[in-house]
Parts: structure tokens; sequence; C-alpha cells
């Protein structure tokens, strides 16, 4: 299937509309959370009511109070690779390699840095020279296609790659990243970034969870590199996601229309399942229906929502797409109001930070 970039008719009336300084708040570094919470469920999270306006400071492991029977959890079983991998040419230049996903049998795209040391036709090894790449593609911005001369890529990353954690966690991964850094219901690989609202959920919180009749709806989006990128045009209708697999199974999307019919919401645990579902309703014209391909969907305000009815998303950065869709749901004051409640009291921010339910 190509590539699907929809655009939401009440966006394209409302061109140039959003302005990101709206959303700009100011940060200590101390909150930028370095390392994760002792327990998942240990996570603090707001809960945002959108029709009251009203803000709960809460822990994790209660989100129970906040969810009824009946209600789906929509979660993305995206796995991430140890997708950073240190290669060197045989003149001894060092480049580290970001493999984002194939482009084929023994192709992969990939982001090299620095990626003067990667030219097309330049060969790279690992240090045990277990894996031979060569250069036979290059973008503008250091995206490498990389073809497999010997060995295997798949177990060159599981035996010498790393998690590839997100640029603001200043610190080398550790052993337990490898578990931390991923959902306990991480099943399908292909992501180089979490889906990080589900990061909170222990096995045993989501078996809680089913006891009380909320149903748990698997569905795939593999997040890519794009997701830290920063929106840099000045007017954000300009911006261009980054491409990403999503699969919405027909299983998931007929429990999903059970889910409505009987009046339960529809919770998607993250940006990426709001990505995912939206593209679905867009390739169907606007209803929920199975759908797979390349998205680059991008939520920004003022958007209908036809998928879901309430959100639970991390805090995010600045400036980012993530945070213009969370602003599209919530409301770009109370967004500002939310953030600086949480700011205030303490919370963790971004990947391995706190969370935050909007109802």
């Amino acid at each position: 299937m190509p590539e699907f970039e929809p655009r939401n008719e009440r966006q394209e009336e409302h061109r140039g509309s959003v302005r990101l300084e709206d959303l700009d708040y100011h940060l200590p570094p101390e909150l930028i959370a370095q390392h994760p919470a002792a327990r998942r469920e240990d996570s603090r999270l707001l809960v945002v009511d959108r029709k009251t306006g009203s803000l709960h400071d809460r822990r994790f492991g209660e989100i129970g109070e906040w969810l009824r029977p009946g209600d789906a959890l929509v979660v993305n079983e995206t796995k991430v690779i140890p997708a950073r991998l240190g290669v060197r040419r045989p003149t001894g230049g060092k480049v580290e390699l970001l493999l984002v996903r194939p482009e084929g049998p023994d192709a992969w795209r990939a982001l090299a840095r620095p990626a003067k040391h990667a030219p097309v036709g330049a060969r790279l090894d690992t240090d045990d020279g277990c894996l031979m790449l060569e250069v036979v593609g290059a973008g503008p911005e250091g995206e490498r296609t990389l073809r497999v001369v010997r060995g295997e890529l798949a177990e060159a990353l599981r035996s010498h790659g790393e998690v590839p954690l997100p640029p603001y966690i200043h610190r080398p991964p550790e052993p337990r990243d490898r578990e931390r850094y991923q959902t306990v219901y991480a099943r399908v690989d292909g992501a180089v970034a979490a889906p990080t609202a589900g990061l909170h959920f222990s096995a045993e919180l989501l078996e809680e969870l089913e006891a009380r009749g909320i149903v748990r709806v698997p569905i795939v989006l593999h997040v890519g590199p794009g997701t830290f990128r920063p929106i840099s045009a000045g007017d954000p209708s300009e911006h261009r996601m980054d491409e990403e697999w999503f699969e919405v199974s027909e299983a998931a999307a007929r429990t999903l229309a059970q889910v409505q019919a009987g009046g339960g919401r529809r919770v998607a645990v993250g940006t990426t399942v709001v990505r995912a579902l939206e593209t679905a309703c867009d390739l169907h014209g606007g209803g929920l229906a199975s759908a797979h391909g390349w998205t680059r969907k991008f939520i920004y305000p003022p958007y209908h929502f036809r998928a879901v009815e309430a959100v639970l998303t991390n805090f995010h950065l600045p400036r980012t797409t993530l945070l213009l869709l969370v602003a599209a749901f919530a409301g770009t004051d109370l967004v500002r109001r939310a953030y600086a409640h949480s700011v205030e009291r303490g919370y963790r921010f971004y990947s391995y930070g706190d969370a935050m339910l909007i109802l």
C-alpha cells in the first residue's frame, strides 16, 4: 500500500491558525526524567477533565478509578529494536547508525552520525567483524541506505545493538533499559522509539483492569525517529511527518465498534494509537475499519476526532507534533494550564516521566 498523507478538512480550513508559541513552556532540567520509576505503576498520573477543566493528581496505579467497565484500552504492540549500532570504516573512522527500517531482504534505511564518515560506497564493519554494511544511498539529513555485505544484521543488533534512548536522556543505555524502555505487551519488532504512554502498565495492573471489565485492544504503529523532530516551519501545517507503518486489524476495528455501540469509551494509550486509528478513519470515509500501510498523519488544532473518547499520554516537548495532537484533543488553554500545574507540582517529563489521562 502506498504511503498515506491525510489532511483533515477542518484543518485545511484553518491553515495557520495554530501558533507554536501558544504551547511553549519553561521546564526546569531536573524535571526531565533520566530513569524510569522504581515500578511501572508508581509513576504519577494527572487526570484532566475536558468538560469541567478540573485537574486531579493521582498515582498511575489508580487509573482504574477513572475507567469504566465496557471501556477499551487501545494499545500499540510495537516493539523497540536495539537499533543503535556502532561501526567503523576500514580507515578507523567511527560511525553511529540508527537502523530505522528494512528496505528489502538485505537493505536497511538508517541515520548515520557523523554522516560525512558514511558516504556512498563506504563499507562499515562492527568491531568484531561479524557484520559488514555498504552505503548504497544517501539523503540530505544523514539518511543512508545500507546493504548487508556480510553477516546477519538482526543477529548483530541483538548482540551489539543498544536501546535507542531519546536525546534528552543524558546517560548511556543500561541493561535494564532493554526491559523498561519497552511496554509489557510489546510484540511486533519495528520501532526505534517506545510508545511511552504504555510504559506505565505492569502485567498485574492490566490484569486488574481486565477483571474490572476493561478490554485491551491491540494495534500497531512502528514509531520512527521523527517522533523527536521539532516543528521547524513557521506555519505548523507546512510540517511534513515521517512515514510510519501502522496496522489496525479487523478484530480490533470490530471490537472498538462494539465498545462504541455499548456506550464504552475508546481510550487511546498514546499519540501513536490516535494517529493509527484516525488514519484508518480517513481511509474509510470517516468510519473506523481495518487498515494498514504507511502514514504521515499529522493532527493539530482544530481537529475533529472520530476514533477516540479519551487519551492517555506522557508529557511532551514544546514545538513537537505530539504536543500539538494533545492540544487538538484537550484544547490549547487547558493543556497550557495542565502543563503549568505539572511543572509546579514537580511531575517528571518525557519518555521515562509521568502520565496524563485526558477524559
